[in-house]
C-alpha cells in the first residue's frame, strides 16, 4: 500500500515538474540577485571565460579570475574594472589539485570571504584522430575539462554546504550529451563532465542541501575559433550555425539566474539528445549523415593538422 501511494505521488510530482517547466518556456521566472556575489570563473584568460566576467560583473558580483595564462588574465580583469568592477587575478594551473587547494586557501585569505558562485568553464581540445593523437594531449584533455572540476569542487563546496548558499555552473557542450567522430578524448572528457555534475547534483539533493544550486551548460559549437573549421551540411547550418560567444554567454546566464538545472544552447540541440536516448543507434547514425554530423571534425581536424606542420615563426 505505502509502495503504491509513494508511486501515486511520484508520478503526481513528475506531471507537475513537465507542467511547469512548460509554462516556464513561455513565462520566464523571476532572477535571482546576485550583486555582491563572489564568482570564480576558471579559464578566465579568453573566449567563454572573459564573456562571463563581464556578465557577471554587468549585475552586480565581484569575480575571481583564474586561468594559466596571466597575460590574457589580466587583460580581462582591466575590462571588468573598465566596467566599474571588481576583479582578482591568480595564475591557476587548474589541472594541479595542489594548485587548486593552494590558491582556493590564498583567495580566502585575500579576500576574507568564500566564493559563492564557482563557474568551471576552463577546457580545451586536441584537435587530431585518436590514433595519431599523442597520449600527453590526450591526458591534457581529460585533466582539463574533467579532473579540474573534482579540485575545484572540493576546494569551494564545503563552505557553500556549510553556508547553504552557493551554486556551480558546469559549463559542458552539447558533445557531452551525444557524440561525432574523430574528438574522442573531447567527447568522453565532456561526457565525464556531465556526469560528475548529475552525480554532484543528485548528491546535493538527496542531502536536503537547498541552498547550493547547480546549473549544467551545454552549448553547441561557439565561434571562439576552439573549433574552427568544424562544418556541418550547408543547409542544416543554416538552422544551426556556430554560436555567437555573447548569445551563448547571455542564455547561459540567464539559465543561472533562474537555478535552471540543464540549458542546451540553443534549445534545437535539444532534439538530437533526446534521439540518441529514444531512437536506434543506426536511426541516429542516418540522422548524422543526412546532417554532416558524422564527419563534421575532418576540416577541423586538418585545419589543426595545417597549423601544427607550418608554425608561426616569432622574432
Amino acid at each position: 500500500m505505502i509502495f503504491l501511494m509513494d508511486l501515486q505521488m511520484m508520478l503526481l510530482d513528475v506531471i507537475y515538474f513537465i507542467l511547469r517547466n512548460s509554462v516556464r518556456i513561455v513565462l520566464r521566472p523571476r532572477t535571482k540577485p546576485i550583486d555582491g556575489e563572489l564568482v570564480l570563473i576558471t579559464g578566465s584568460g579568453g573566449g567563454l571565460g572573459r564573456l562571463f566576467a563581464q556578465e557577471f560583473t554587468k549585475h552586480g558580483a565581484e569575480v575571481v579570475l583564474w586561468d594559466v595564462n596571466s597575460s590574457c588574465n589580466e587583460a580581462t580583469a582591466k575590462l571588468v574594472r573598465e566596467m566599474g568592477g571588481k576583479a582578482y587575478t591568480y595564475t591557476v594551473d587548474v589541472t594541479n589539485r595542489e594548485d587548486v587547494y593552494r590558491n582556493a586557501d590564498l583567495v580566502r585569505k585575500d579576500l576574507g570571504r568564500d566564493v559563492t558562485i564557482l563557474v568551471n568553464n576552463a577546457g580545451v581540445v586536441a584537435g587530431a584522430r585518436m590514433l595519431d593523437c599523442p597520449d600527453e594531449l590526450m591526458e591534457r584533455t581529460m585533466k582539463v575539462n574533467c579532473h579540474a572540476h573534482f579540485w575545484t569542487v572540493k576546494a569551494f563546496l564545503p563552505q557553500m554546504k556549510a553556508q547553504n548558499h552557493g551554486h556551480i555552473v558546469t559549463i559542458a557542450s552539447i558533445l557531452g550529451l551525444f557524440s561525432t567522430a574523430c574528438v574522442e578524448d573531447y567527447c568522453a572528457s565532456k561526457f565525464a563532465a556531465v556526469g560528475f555534475h548529475e552525480s554532484l547534483a543528485h548528491e546535493l539533493i538527496a542531502d536536503e542541501v537547498e541552498g547550493v544550486k547547480t546549473t549544467l551548460v551545454c552549448p553547441y559549437i561557439v565561434d571562439t575559433g576552439m573549433f574552427e573549421g568544424c562544418k556541418i551540411r550547408e543547409e542544416v547550418e543554416l538552422l544551426l550555425p556556430p554560436l555567437e560567444p555573447q548569445y551563448c554567454v547571455e542564455q547561459a546566464m540567464n539559465a543561472i539566474l533562474i537555478n535552471q538545472p540543464l540549458v542546451c544552447i540553443p534549445r534545437l540541440t535539444y532534439l538530437p539528445f533526446l534521439s540518441r536516448a529514444l531512437l536506434p543507434w543506426e536511426s541516429n547514425v542516418v540522422a548524422y549523415r543526412f546532417m554532416g554530423s558524422d564527419k563534421c571534425m575532418y576540416p577541423f581536424i586538418d585545419n589543426k593538422k595545417q597549423v601544427s606542420n607550418n608554425p608561426v615563426k616569432v622574432e
